[in-house]
């Protein structure tokens, strides 16, 4: 095969080679033509040389010379020498293929399938999916927990309900939970409630009923801290608040019609007293009426505010009347409420008042960010139950007044800044008429420091700044705050005692697996200020400010889940170990750990 390939190579360079050379110096014979001699290819050079300096046409065509007639020739000048190049040779591309290769076929065999055709051309009835099971797909009715811990703590916790009916819905709670402490005489604390609760939903209504009863117990531990150590008599006074209250509402269910007619209804009341003297009964009725015409909303509110105060210095008939008449324009990127608050109070204070009532909501970014503002008045009623709930130290026979939020500006942003993470600016400023305030109270027979409410007569401002933050990852991660910032200027009081200018509450919820749940609270209180009389003043009349400092509150907790009914929790308070006091002379519970478990039927 080789020298096949190489034979027609050589046959082809060697006819290139010689066949021009051969045309180059043969000259055209016919009848009568005459033909070179050799030696005229040895002076073809000299004659190529010689032709190239004339002008003048060297052939000669027949029919010139008569002598010649007939005769037909033609004469050849050689210009140069002829050298042949590779180029006029025919290449071949490729390199050829010197291996003789064979390809190999498998034979083929071939065997029919006994199975019949199907037509796949029409579209087939699908089969219905199963249903994947859900988390906890068998839901649980009732809750039970409780526990035990340092400081003589005992907790409890329990709830029932008939279960996932969406028509009735019936249940009710109990919750337990006493603490001590003996770094202070007598330093202890218990808070119980007790619930039913009742809610039906029909076609056009929904009812919805409760009563509770709530009972919180303290005593009067704190002491002058002047005089060290305290008496030897001391025997701090024990406290006790009771509230039995109930509550019900009928309210139209809401349908998504044109020009739709809505209402609701709402009677609640307490009864409330302590271990003195001291009773409060109230009963309010509200309600309101609302008429839906396009982007249009007009209705008014209303409440009848009926109350009574007794204690052993006094007995007070406190009511209020309030309407609260509106009309409320809602666009795709707007929201305006316009208003008026009209107030009459009798019995304890005899006064009319009218007050604005209107807020404002734009859509800065749509969907993510909107603009709000508000302005707004009220009367704030002066309760004793309510006085007791913020401060449980107070003393008997406090001083009773109703105070007015005149003017209450607020405005700021509010929406979402990424996927899950919510917040909430607020810049106000508020002028209130006649605030109330908390000063220790020494009662000059007794080291018991109880706390008397004093009024700052006249109308003080408070302006400031509240941010809020909430950042819910994922479903096992959220985090959430709030920040306040305050700045009270009094009328007529140097401070706005045992109110901080200061405060920041946080929480997170951490779930690290579907059996193990991780929660912690932060509370960082800013420093305040109480105001007492000297007793080492010869008149005891002379009042100083006394510096409360702040203090921050590190709590922590985890439950394991053991199962679907059954789980361990484990509680812990006060990490940093910080017992300033919350109010003069009345510190905070030190470091305590609890834990218990619970169980769901």
């Amino acid at each position: 095969m080789k020298l096949k390939y190489t034979y027609i190579l050589f046959t082809a360079l060697t006819a290139c080679y010689f066949v021009p050379a051969t045309a180059q110096v043969k000259s055209t014979t016919k009848k009568g033509q005459k033909t070179n001699t050799p030696a005229s290819q040895n002076n073809a050079k000299k004659l190529g040389d010689a032709a190239s300096k004339t002008t003048q046409d060297t052939t000669k065509k027949a029919g010139q010379n008569p002598n010649e007639a007939g005769a037909i020739s033609e004469e050849i000048v050689v210009t140069t020498s002829y050298k042949p190049v590779l180029a006029d040779a025919v290449k071949i591309r490729r390199n050829p293929d010197l291996e003789d290769k064979t390809p190999f076929k498998a034979p083929l065999t071939y065997s029919s399938v006994d199975k019949r055709l199907t037509k796949d051309n029409e579209i087939q009835q699908l089969e219905a999916m199963k249903r994947p099971p859900e988390r906890d797909s068998i839901p649980t009715n009732n809750y039970v927990k409780g526990g035990l811990g340092s400081m003589k703590t005992t907790f409890g916790e329990g709830y029932f309900s008939n279960g996932a009916d969406e028509a009735l819905q019936v249940g009710g709670y109990v919750k337990h939970f006493s603490q001590g402490s003996s770094s202070f005489n007598k330093q202890n604390e218990s808070r119980n409630e007790l619930g039913v609760f009742g809610k039906s939903i029909t076609d056009e209504h929904t009812l919805r009923g409760t009563i509770n009863y709530k009972r919180r117990g303290v005593n009067f531990y704190g002491y002058n801290r002047d005089i060290e150590p305290p008496l030897p008599e001391f025997n701090p006074q024990k406290q006790a608040f009771n509230t039995l209250s109930a509550e019900g509402e009928l309210a139209k269910n809401y349908r998504d019609v044109e020009n739709d007619f809505t209402y609701a209804l709402k009677l609640n009341g307490y009864v409330f007293n302590n271990s003195f003297n001291a009773k409060e009964n109230n009963l309010v009725l509200s309600g309101f009426v609302n008429q839906t015409v396009k982007q249009f909303y007009a209705g008014l509110a209303a409440s009848l505010d009926l109350g009574t105060q007794k204690d052993s210095l006094y007995s007070y008939s406190n009511s209020i009347i309030r309407l609260n008449p509106y009309i409320k324009f809602q666009g795709e990127k707007y929201k305006i409420d316009a208003g008026v608050n009209i107030t009459k109070e009798f019995g304890l204070s005899s006064r009319f008042s009218i007050f604005p009532a209107a807020k404002l909501e734009f859509q800065v970014i749509p969907k993510y960010v909107r603009l709000f503002a508000e302005a707004k008045g009220d009367i704030n009623k002066a309760s004793i139950r309510d006085f007791a709930e913020a401060n449980p130290f107070i003393a008997e026979n406090i001083t009773l007044k109703n105070s007015a939020d005149r003017l209450a500006l607020s405005a700021g942003l509010k929406g979402t800044l990424a996927p899950g993470l919510g917040f909430k600016a607020t810049f106000f400023r508020n002028r209130v008429k006649d605030m109330p305030l908390y000063i220790a109270n020494f009662n000059t027979n007794s080291t018991n420091n109880k706390f008397a409410v004093i009024y700052d007569d006249g109308t003080a401002t408070v302006s400031g700044f509240t941010g809020e933050l909430d950042f819910k990852a994922t479903d096992d991660l959220n985090i959430f705050g709030r920040a306040e910032f305050k700045d009270y200027k009094m009328d007529t009081e140097e401070q706005a005692w045992n109110l901080p200018k200061f405060k920041l509450t946080a929480g997170t919820i951490i779930r690290i697996s579907d059996k193990v749940n991780i929660n912690g609270s932060l509370l960082v209180r800013g420093n305040a200020y109480d105001r007492i009389f000297d007793p080492l003043s010869t008149t005891f009349t002379e009042p100083r400010a006394v510096e409360i400092k702040s203090y921050v509150d590190l709590n922590g907790g985890a439950e394991y889940k053991a199962t679907k009914q059954l789980s361990i929790f484990v509680q812990v308070n006060n990490i940093l170990n910080n017992s300033n006091p919350t109010y003069l002379y009345y510190n905070n519970y030190g470091f305590n750990i609890f834990g218990g478990v619970g169980y769901a039927f």
